[in-house]
């Protein structure tokens, strides 16, 4: 599982004042801040130190809250980790006003995975539930970004927040030259069938298509057409569905081809597919087209 913004996050991705008057350009004197909204700031891991700070906020989200199974190391150190961290960057989101060392002002992560280093390593982590790697081989020039792991602490789950991680994302993609990006956003439980409205509508009204499609593994595929199209009430399908999903939706992703149920976390699996290309514009004016708007 991957894009783990399932945390119980603000619905409000997508719903910010986007209108162009309450953003600023702003001098960022440390080149390493990537943005800043308010008080906080976002920047990427510098040491294995917050690394591993970012994993026990991963664990308290994960395991704590939310009742996942993890690795009797992980249980052991309380800190949610793979093999994956040693090579992705660590997106924070930090409290300067927090009392302690840097580590304890790490409020939220996001995992990012470009493609280039997954290609080094062990290629991308949602590859073990989706068959992502045929749609990659349809865009041989495109550079792709798989996003994951993220959480924000309880205390921290606001609009501002979920703003900072997305301005973060989108400045760490015109750095790197991203085209594309994917990862997989969960529904909790596993029983699809407790989705169906919401699964239907992706199916129906939100599908990948031609070269960017993605279909769940054949042994792991699990039908999110629940519903004739007819049935999905799209207002009452929305209300259904998890923050991070519609988010996507707004940001104007599509969703592949079948779940997943990930039995570790608890979760039913969905891939999502955003190139950049499909971005919605008003979220380019809101971040700024070179990513250098920053909230007063």
């Amino acid at each position: 599982m991957t894009i783990d913004l399932r945390q119980g996050s603000s619905d409000h991705l997508g719903s910010a004042a986007l209108a162009i008057g309450t953003t600023a350009p702003q001098d960022i004197a440390d080149p390493r801040i990537l943005g800043r909204m308010g008080g906080l700031t976002t920047r990427l891991a510098q040491s294995r130190r917050e690394i591993c700070a970012a994993q026990a906020i991963r664990y308290r989200v994960f395991a704590d809250e939310m009742g996942a199974h993890m690795s009797p190391a992980s249980a052991r150190a309380r800190r949610d980790m793979d093999g994956f961290d040693t090579y992705c960057d660590h997106l924070l989101v930090i409290d300067p006003a927090i009392d302690g060392d840097c580590e304890d002002q790490i409020v939220g992560t996001y995992r990012l995975l470009r493609q280039s280093v997954a290609k080094e390593h062990h290629g991308f982590y949602s590859a073990s539930e989706f068959a992502v790697d045929d749609m990659l081989a349809r865009h041989p020039q495109k550079r792709f970004l798989e996003l994951g792991r993220s959480c924000v602490l309880p205390a921290y789950r606001t609009r501002r927040t979920v703003e900072l991680l997305w301005q973060g994302i989108w400045a760490y993609c015109q750095r790197h030259g991203i085209d594309a990006m994917f990862g997989c956003a969960s529904f909790p439980g596993t029983r699809p069938e407790a989705h169906a409205l919401a699964l239907s509508f992706l199916h129906h009204h939100a599908p990948t298509k031609g070269a960017w499609s993605v279909s769940a593994l054949p042994e792991l595929f699990r039908k999110m057409d629940l519903m004739p199209s007819e049935a999905v009430r799209p207002r009452e399908a929305l209300s259904a569905m998890p923050p991070l999903i519609k988010g996507y939706l707004r940001l104007g992703a599509t969703f592949g081809e079948g779940a997943v149920i990930d039995r570790a976390f608890g979760t039913t699996d969905v891939v999502v597919v955003l190139p950049r290309s499909a971005i919605n514009p008003r979220y380019v004016n809101y971040y700024g087209a070179d990513a250098t708007r920053f909230a007063l």
